[in-house]
């Protein structure tokens, strides 16, 4: 006996992304406007906090159907969360000092108005990452660009990252659906799995391959 997934309309699609959105504490659903269109899911409205503009965009790519999403989501921040470029670019070495996954020593912080510029040079695209989530969450902060260069000691061959890759996949996830294909400092990610958290932990995997820099994540989660 086989099954088939129904197909998702964008109306479903629309309706669980706001019941996400309402589901997770970090994010306020009043604000945010929801539409969908072709499986393109688009924020729009006014946030608090650059943290709760993440916390939105990743409810909404934790939907299944999701192909992609448009986040047009303004930070706004409220009088009483102002902070000076001074105090952010303060906060933001000691978040990065404090984090023991992430070499603080070489990295750069550069903050204005409110917008934080990272530079640096680190051997894991996990590092990097790492290094961005933490700013991104603290108070005052309206962005994040980040400049990150990844440089691994001795960087393998990208067949040799792409069947390192493919093992820890099959044993991360439990399936053989995953296309790996590396390209330098690029991975792309292409396949389907059955559940979200499964493209979750394929894409953490594809970061912490040395030398990565980029994770074009394909993969179809149809449950």
């Amino acid at each position: 006996m086989t099954t088939t997934s129904a197909v998702r309309t964008d109306q479903d699609i629309q309706r669980d992304v706001l019941a996400e959105l309402d589901w997770d504490a970090q994010t306020r659903p009043t604000e945010i406007g929801v539409t969908v269109a072709d499986g393109v899911v688009s924020l729009t409205g006014q946030v608090d906090s650059y943290a709760r503009r993440w916390a939105a965009e990743r409810c909404a790519h934790r939907v299944r159907g999701v192909r992609a999403v448009a986040s047009d989501l303004e930070v706004e921040l409220p009088a009483t969360e102002a902070r000076t470029d001074a105090d952010i670019a303060i906060a933001a070495s000691r978040a990065l000092e404090w984090d023991s996954f992430v070499p603080a020593e070489r990295l750069d912080v550069t903050v204005a108005d409110g917008w934080v510029m990272l530079r640096g040079e680190v051997e894991y695209g996990f590092q990097s990452r790492t290094a961005e989530r933490e700013l991104r969450r603290l108070r005052g902060v309206r962005g994040v660009t980040n400049l990150v260069e990844v440089h691994p000691p001795t960087p393998p061959s990208d067949e040799q990252n792409r069947r390192d890759l493919q093992r820890v996949l099959f044993r991360r996830t439990g399936t053989e659906r995953i296309e790996v294909r590396v390209s330098g400092d690029t991975v792309v990610l292409d396949g389907v799995v059955r559940s979200w958290w499964q493209r979750e932990e394929a894409e953490r995997a594809a970061w912490a391959t040395p030398g990565v820099r980029e994770v074009h994540d394909r993969i179809v989660v149809a449950g």
